[in-house]
């Protein structure tokens, strides 16, 4: 309660009250990226494949929260369309997220999610680049994106996918097999 700007600071202009806010979440912004370093640290080094994914799963959780609950909000209305099978019902929430959060990373990444699921893969690979210039460590971005590129039938170049991923995640053996499939697939290629 004495934390409350209109009791700490009564006679301020609200133009001071939101730097103030904004500070805030400047603060939480950096708080945010030091807890991120800092996993992303550890699963680099974790060889644990059932620790790396504990970690992996608190990266996601990190991700997850937008920082805005109308953003959270229409992530969660989402879902619940892609569960009914409403899925231009969920791409228009995904547009909304986008538009409200341009920087938050998983609004793009869920939307890539959809379009690959929908079979639209220039659209799904535009949203995967857009989440890899906000959070170029994202690996389920990069996974997306190895998948897409195997299925378009570009084997070196979801190889190198695979790569950037197990460079950021290098535990987790199912991308370590698809990585191994497709170096024998492009090295067969060439003989």
């Amino acid at each position: 309660m004495l934390d409350s700007p209109d009791v700490v600071a009564p006679s301020l202009p609200k133009t001071a009250l939101a730097d103030s806010a904004a500070a805030r979440r400047g603060i939480a912004s950096d708080d945010r990226k030091a807890t991120l370093d800092a996993l992303f640290d550890a699963l680099k080094r974790e060889r644990n494949p059932d620790k790396a994914r504990e970690l992996s799963g608190q990266i996601r959780l990190e991700w997850a929260e937008s920082g805005s609950p109308t953003v959270n909000l229409l992530m969660l209305w989402a879902s619940k369309a892609i569960a009914e099978n409403r899925q231009t019902s969920a791409l228009d929430f995904y547009d909304q997220v986008i538009a409200l959060a341009p920087d938050y990373s998983e609004g793009w990444n869920a939307r890539a999610t959809l379009h690959y699921q929908m079979n639209n893969y220039r659209k799904a690979m535009s949203d995967i680049n857009h989440v890899l210039q906000l959070e170029p460590r994202h690996f389920g971005a990069l996974a997306g994106m190895a998948t897409i590129l195997t299925s378009t039938d570009k084997p070196e170049l979801a190889a190198r996918a695979w790569e950037r991923f197990l460079a950021i995640y290098p535990a987790e053996r199912k991308a370590q097999e698809q990585l191994n499939e497709l170096q024998e697939k492009v090295a067969g290629s060439r003989t």
